[in-house]
């Protein structure tokens, strides 16, 4: 499962805000050559990407559907590059055989690939997408599946599909990764879905502004608070030899250990 709160998208044909990106703290800064990107400038983005990601381990990329000639011809590049992203995420994901093809072109198990599902097929099918090797988490595609369902991109219209995806990942063992909130002025309303996608079990939200990092690691990341009670509750879980025992005012298991262990895998990040 990925170890990342916060991922930010920077346009491909937009080389010149790369290392903008990668100066905001985000986790992961991923170059998007598919709907930031117009027809014309495809091929000038996927070169500047290619040229771009051996440079930082925390670049990532977003290619062009598979289903594309433009998606073909990224990952077509992808095996000429010197360097391949550590994680790949691909758009408008439906079947998992999608990502076998993607595996098989590239022929590289170090890329692990974040598929995005945007779609009611995609959805219907995120359990066996997520499943398939080399998936590293999924990605929920909010834009395309709001224009589907014919909805607006807003909490409660995709609420059932933010739960769907949720389930999906945690039933293949990956992490989950919120859509962006696209109202640029509106931090009180990034922070409240912020929150929401926490407790509903997402992993990590996606941006696409630098501006919006500080709130995502705020909401996504654990407190000071929240690590000191995780490594308390570690000491008092083996002083009861792995036992149910009673902890400020609730019992410890397996299950609880579970979630405690979860944020202290997180800990480094708490002031970063």
């Amino acid at each position: 499962m990925i170890a990342l709160q916060s991922l930010l998208f920077v346009p491909g044909n937009r080389p010149d805000r790369f290392a903008k990106a990668l100066a905001s703290g985000a986790d992961c800064v991923c170059v998007d050559l598919e709907d930031a990107v117009p027809a014309a400038e495809k091929d000038a983005a996927r070169a500047a990407a290619m040229a771009a990601v051996g440079d930082n381990a925390r670049l990532a990329i977003r290619i062009n559907a598979i289903s594309t000639r433009a998606g073909l011809l990224d990952l077509l590049a992808l095996t000429d590059a010197a360097s391949r992203p550590a994680l790949l995420f691909i758009p408008m994901v439906e079947a998992a055989a999608e990502i076998a093809i993607a595996r098989s072109i590239l022929a590289d198990d170090a890329v692990e690939f974040v598929p995005l599902i945007e779609t009611v097929a995609g959805l219907n099918n995120a359990g066996s997408i997520a499943a398939e090797a080399g998936v590293a988490a999924l990605m929920l595609g909010g834009a395309d599946l709001s224009a589907q369902l014919g909805v607006t991109m807003a909490w409660e219209p995709l609420l059932l599909a933010r739960s769907q995806i949720v389930m999906a990942a945690a039933g293949a063992g990956k992490g989950v990764i919120d859509v962006p909130f696209i109202h640029l002025d509106d931090e009180a309303g990034l922070i409240k879905e912020c929150v929401r996608a926490k407790k509903l079990g997402f992993a990590a939200k996606a941006a696409i502004h630098p501006a919006q990092i500080g709130a995502i690691h705020s909401a996504f990341r654990p407190t000071p608070e929240e690590v000191a009670e995780a490594m308390a509750a570690e000491v008092a879980f083996a002083e009861a030899g792995g036992a149910a025992v009673q902890f400020r005012g609730k019992m410890l298991e397996a299950p609880v250990m579970a979630r405690y262990r979860q944020i202290l895998a997180m800990k480094d990040k708490v002031h970063a």
